[in-house]
C-alpha cells in the first residue's frame, strides 16, 4: 500500500521508490533538512557496508538522471555590458553544485569533466579582484583540488576510468588551466598546483 501524500503544492511527489508504509510517509514529507540529518546520522552509525551502499546508490542515481551532462563554458556566465567583465550565471550555480554531488561520491573524473568548462570559460576574460565572481572562480579552484583528490582515491579502486581516458581528462584539464593564466592571472592556481606533479 503506497504512503499518503500531502496535497499541497510544494510538497511533490517523491521520486524514491516504496520503502514502507511509515518510512515513505516520512520521506514524502521531509524537510531538505530533516533528511539530510537522518541520513548524516545513517552514515555516522558506522554499520558495516552503509557508507559504500550509499554512495553506490547515489552514484546510480547521478548516471541515471543525467547528472553528468557537460556544460557548454558559454553559459556559465554572462558579459556586463557596461565593462565587458564575466559574471556568474544560475546555470554556473546549479552546474558547481551538481561537480559537488560527483566527486563527493567518488566520481572524481567525472567531476573533473564537469569543472572543465568552468576553467575554459574564464580564458582571455575579464573580472574585478575582490568581485562576485573572484569569489566564485576562488570557489571552482578549491572545487577541482577536491576533485582531484576523489580521483587519486578513485585510481585505487575498481571504479576509476580506463585510464588512458582519465588521463585524457586531466590533459585538457592542465591546458584549460595553462591557457586561463594568460595574461598573468592565475584563477586555479591551487588546482594547477595539484596537477603539476600528478603522475598516474
Amino acid at each position: 500500500m503506497p504512503a499518503p501524500e500531502v496535497l499541497a503544492s510544494n510538497y511533490p511527489r517523491p521520486i524514491v521508490g516504496h520503502v514502507n508504509l511509515m518510512v515513505d510517509t516520512y520521506l514524502a514529507n521531509a524537510t531538505v533538512d530533516d533528511l539530510r540529518c537522518a541520513v548524516r546520522g545513517l552514515l555516522a552509525s558506522g554499520k558495516s557496508g552503509i557508507a559504500s551502499a550509499f554512495s553506490a546508490a547515489a552514484r546510480k542515481h547521478l548516471l541515471e538522471s543525467g547528472a553528468l551532462v557537460v556544460p557548454n563554458p558559454e553559459s556559465l556566465f554572462v558579459r556586463d555590458p557596461r565593462d565587458g567583465e564575466i559574471i556568474p550565471t544560475e546555470t554556473l550555480t546549479e552546474v558547481l553544485a551538481r561537480a559537488r554531488t560527483v566527486y563527493g561520491v567518488g566520481m572524481g573524473f567525472q567531476s573533473l569533466e564537469l569543472l572543465i568548462p568552468f576553467v575554459q570559460a574564464t580564458i582571455d576574460a575579464r573580472w574585478a579582484e575582490n568581485s562576485h565572481t573572484a569569489e566564485i572562480l576562488a570557489e571552482v579552484d578549491a572545487d577541482i583540488v577536491q576533485a582531484i583528490q576523489s580521483c587519486k582515491e578513485e585510481l585505487e579502486t575498481d571504479c576509476a576510468k580506463e585510464r588512458g581516458t582519465a588521463r585524457q581528462i586531466v590533459s585538457r584539464l592542465q591546458r584549460a588551466i595553462h591557457d586561463s593564466s594568460r595574461g598573468g592571472k592565475l584563477p586555479f592556481e591551487k588546482a594547477g598546483y595539484s596537477i603539476q606533479y600528478w603522475k598516474f
